[in-house]
């Protein structure tokens, strides 16, 4: 397809750096001091040189062919701060990465009802559990652009959690649980503000995966959350992931395969404990995870999935 004028806010960095692996004209817009959506390419980034930062008050002079919006700011906001009036008539996809708040099935997308608006979920879950009105829905499912030399080893004897400011966020990011098992089991967190609650602490997205392939497993305490970028990640360098099975990870991770979901907080520091006793069976399930995600989360069909959705809306426009 012939190559697109894209314009989308930094809002999730992991995710922005597996999108703009489209080989498209990606825009940036950035703002002073850096405020929410408006940090350009961020620091020492390693998403492609087609990928380039625009002062916002200079995104109306572009020949823009698509807009993204990922936040009800974006969309209700942003998008009528810095777009011309033209620009804002352009094909307009809004890309939901969480699940629905405040209420897990009844909450009304902030697109819902909008006919010049597309929605993409990341997940079934997301687009099932959503009231999107009559909005068009798609689901593309996740993928990840990490360095693909990584690989799993597993030699510390420890469990790891990866997930950003993991306190503020309380039960709903399973603060309490990661507690709680951390009191029976070798445990610890990387991310940001992790080092206030004794874990590592923030580590740049691009050494990220080769500090977390050292550790036995990794465990997503989330109890509500689309299916965490963490997760599938942590498959793509092949580890077994431990996981609360909500939203969409029993739909993926099957039990003793590639690694171990449940609701029971026993039975997942019992799993955690066999992990740690059996690296053989630890590497064993993180081959099969690393498969999976080859499969069903590899970059290349995430790329070919967008790719198709751009291509529909911009020959609609165009016939």
């Amino acid at each position: 397809m012939r190559r697109l004028n894209i314009l989308i806010w930094h809002i999730h960095g992991a995710y922005l750096t597996a999108i703009t692996q489209a080989e498209h004209n990606w825009y940036l817009p950035t703002k002073p001091g850096a405020p929410e959506g408006y940090s350009g390419r961020g620091k020492d980034s390693t998403m492609p040189d087609y990928v380039r930062e625009v002062p916002a008050d200079a995104v109306r002079n572009l020949d823009l062919d698509l807009v993204i919006c990922q936040t009800p700011r974006n969309y209700q906001t942003d998008r009528f701060e810095i777009l011309s009036l033209a620009q804002r008539q352009l094909p307009t996809i809004y890309l939901e990465h969480n699940t629905p708040e405040p209420h897990p099935t009844d909450s009304r997308h902030p697109a819902a009802d909008d006919p010049g608006a597309v929605l993409i979920h990341v997940t079934n879950y997301n687009r099932l559990m959503w009231d999107n009105g009559q909005t068009p829905t798609r689901v593309i499912n996740h993928s990840v652009a990490i360095d693909t030399s990584v690989r799993y080893t597993g030699r510390h004897k420890q469990g790891i959690v990866v997930v950003n400011e993991l306190q503020r966020r309380g039960r709903m990011a399973g603060f309490d649980l990661f507690e709680q098992f951390r009191q029976r089991l070798p445990l610890t967190v990387v991310g940001m503000k992790s080092a206030e609650i004794g874990g590592i602490g923030e580590i740049h997205y691009s050494q990220l995966h080769q500090t977390v392939a050292e550790y036995r497993f990794l465990f997503s305490p989330m109890r509500y959350s689309s299916l965490p970028l963490a997760v599938i990640e942590a498959m793509t360098i092949g580890m077994p992931i431990v996981a609360l099975a909500t939203t969409e990870l029993p739909r993926v991770i099957q039990n003793g395969v590639h690694g171990f979901v449940s609701t029971d907080p026993d039975e997942l520091m019992d799993a955690m404990e066999q992990l740690l006793d059996n690296p053989a069976e630890a590497r064993r399930m993180g081959d099969n995870a690393r498969e999976l995600a080859r499969r069903d989360f590899g970059l290349d069909r995430f790329v070919a999935d967008w790719n198709a959705v751009f291509a529909e809306l911009t020959q609609a426009v165009m016939s």
